[in-house]
């Protein structure tokens, strides 16, 4: 039995992966540690295969005696660590929760890792890995004709959260350079798909089209990103924990680069075929162009050479499928959605996000 650590476990990214893991994996155990922030919830964990190997803790990975009573209590083999502040528009209003947990919070499970790692028993066939998940931002900003980001490109990092997300790539690289610790980094571009909290872009839009609200569309809605359907994202994660090199980074996409108003277009389109009678068909009768945010980066594509060539992994899903797949679980999953608009938090970063951008009522 391999025992896994999935630091936020209970997010968007990180439950689909618990999902993922349990079910490809016979011979896994997870334990899965996530502070429920607004972010998490066990929500995301109901119906898991395999529940009686995944193990809950709620706790912070900025708390040093937690993290490493894990270590010692479960005999970790593997680290997953997706545990971050990720809302780009949240570390504009509040970067100091961002530097904490992405850049104290990756240092906490580093030490953890070294220590009980130094000190195991080198059984034979016996393998640790710590894997860094990260983003695309930290490459920064593209040009129109300007080639994609490949794990070579100069880190430049344009908002709070990316470069506390740098600063973390940083400090695992050097645990991996200094004290010899196995680690591997990977770098995806923008993930969808189920279970993504519906602040976020593509859940937003959907959320709000079933609803007959405005669909806000930060300025001209040209920023062009590359779209990583979140079960492809999962698969190429344990493909690098599995295959990687330690020491070496990899880029993840999606394969595309529309521009976010195509993308919105595209949900309208997908939603008229599900509510045709809808009184606000055609939906993208609701798009609405609302201020930009500061600092917004106009491009970001990635060059996934390396991953198919090494590893051999490519993404499954189209754009368009993992679209319609994202559409049909939203729509199935109301009541999930609804618990969150409903919570006093999410209307609070609503009206405080959007107060000053244009109608969202």
């Amino acid at each position: 039995m391999q025992t896994v650590l999935v630091t936020g476990g209970a997010g968007f990214i990180g439950s689909n992966f618990v999902h993922y893991l349990l079910g490809a994996e016979p011979q896994a155990r997870v334990i899965n540690l996530d502070a429920l922030t607004y972010a998490g919830s066990l929500e995301n964990l109901v119906d898991l295969p395999a529940p009686e190997r995944h193990i809950f803790v709620q706790g912070d990975i900025c708390d040093a005696g937690l993290v490493e009573s894990l270590f010692q209590q479960y005999e970790i083999q593997v680290v997953v660590h997706f545990a971050a502040e990720t809302h780009v528009d949240r570390s504009i209003v509040d970067p100091g929760a961002f530097v904490r947990t992405n850049i104290q919070g990756t240092y906490t499970l580093l030490e953890a890792a070294r220590k009980a790692w130094s000190a195991a028993p080198q059984a034979p066939g016996r393998t640790f890995r710590f894997h860094h998940v990260s983003t695309d931002e930290v490459y920064g900003a593209l040009k129109p004709g300007e080639p994609a980001f490949s794990e070579t490109t100069p880190y430049a990092p344009n908002s709070p959260y990316a470069a506390t997300k740098a600063a973390s790539d940083h400090l695992v690289r050097a645990y991996g350079h200094t004290f010899g610790l196995p680690v591997t980094i990977s770098n995806c571009s923008n993930n969808y798909g189920p279970r993504q909290y519906p602040e976020k872009l593509i859940p937003l839009m959907i959320a709000n089209g079933l609803a007959g609200r405005p669909l806000p569309v930060y300025g001209d809605g040209q920023q062009v990103r590359d779209w990583l359907y979140v079960e492809d994202h999962c698969q190429a994660i344990w493909t690098v924990v599995r295959r990687g090199v330690p020491g070496e980074t990899y880029n993840i996409g999606g394969g595309n680069q529309p521009p976010n108003l195509e993308v919105v277009e595209t949900l309208c389109a997908i939603l008229d075929e599900y509510q045709p009678a809808a009184p606000y068909c055609p939906h993208r009768s609701l798009i609405q162009f609302v201020a930009d945010r500061p600092g917004h980066d106009r491009r970001y594509a990635i060059d996934m050479t390396r991953i198919q060539q090494e590893l051999n992994w490519r993404p499954s899903h189209t754009l368009a499928s993992g679209l319609v797949k994202t559409a049909a679980w939203y729509l199935a999953n109301q009541g999930w959605v609804r618990k969150i608009q409903q919570q006093e938090s999410y209307q609070q970063w609503l009206a405080r996000n959007y107060s000053q951008r244009g109608d969202m009522k």
